[in-house]
């Protein structure tokens, strides 16, 4: 495929979901100043650590003296979510090099591994593909969080808006892609079901290993018998 189609088709599938990361991005910005972090720290953040969902929790923990060893425990089960999609992406990235391979899952986020799952049902994924995807969602939510930093707050409450609905709608729309019947209905009810048990008895962040541990299970165990390897007298919930 030539250079110029494969970024232009890298380009409009991360459109949408690059354009819901912004009031996302805005609203870490106008938090992470209320927080004590200056615009710069909050740049340096994004740039370095760029996973949202762990940036968000570290906030929720931020306080003086920062607890670096708890933001840091807190950020590691979080992202362990990232193994899971590191396994599930690395069969696909057969035409990348190790390095290649090595520097594109630094970019790894749960956008762009929907994505790249998605375009790998389709074609061959591509470095090109990726990193054009990738850098262009990398560079969005840094701009977008930096800017939210320096005017975020003068917006104000940003639930006015809807904009504290924007990282639920983002993942709706992932998952509303990947959509395959009952199979994905009992994937999404267990997860959520289960997260929300451990939010409310134990707290955050062991929520989000919780729940997507249980949606593995429950993904496993809804899963036809040929998709999982097991044998046909083995009893298995069959789903359209």
């Amino acid at each position: 495929m030539p250079v110029r189609s494969e970024v232009r088709s890298a380009l409009i599938d991360i459109a949408p979901p690059a354009l819901a990361a912004v009031p996302i991005g805005f609203l870490f910005g106008a938090i992470a100043v209320s927080k004590g972090l200056s615009p710069a720290e909050v740049a340096l953040m994004s740039t370095s650590v760029f996973a949202g969902s762990a940036q968000f929790s570290a906030l929720e923990q931020w306080a003086q003296p920062v607890p670096i060893l708890t933001l840091a425990f807190g950020t590691l089960l979080i992202n362990c979510r990232h193994i899971l999609m590191g396994a599930s992406l690395t069969p696909k990235t057969r035409l990348f090099s190790p390095a290649q391979r090595f520097l594109g899952f630094f970019f790894l986020a749960d956008e762009i591994w929907a994505m790249s799952e998605r375009r790998a049902t389709q074609t061959a994924l591509t470095p090109l593909y990726y990193f054009s995807m990738a850098i262009f969602f990398y560079l969005n939510w840094l701009v977008w969080s930096t800017a939210g930093s320096l005017v975020g707050q003068l917006l104000g409450d940003p639930a006015r808006y809807g904009a504290d609905f924007a990282f639920t709608a983002l993942f709706i729309g992932l998952i509303a892609g990947f959509w395959e019947g009952r199979a994905t209905a009992a994937t999404i009810l267990a997860s959520a079901t289960v997260a929300a048990l451990v939010y409310v008895r134990v707290g955050a962040p062991w929520h989000v290993p919780a729940g997507a541990l249980a949606g593995i299970a429950a993904a496993y165990l809804a899963a036809k018998p040929e998709a999982t390897g097991r044998h046909d007298g083995e009893e298995a919930l069959h789903v359209a």
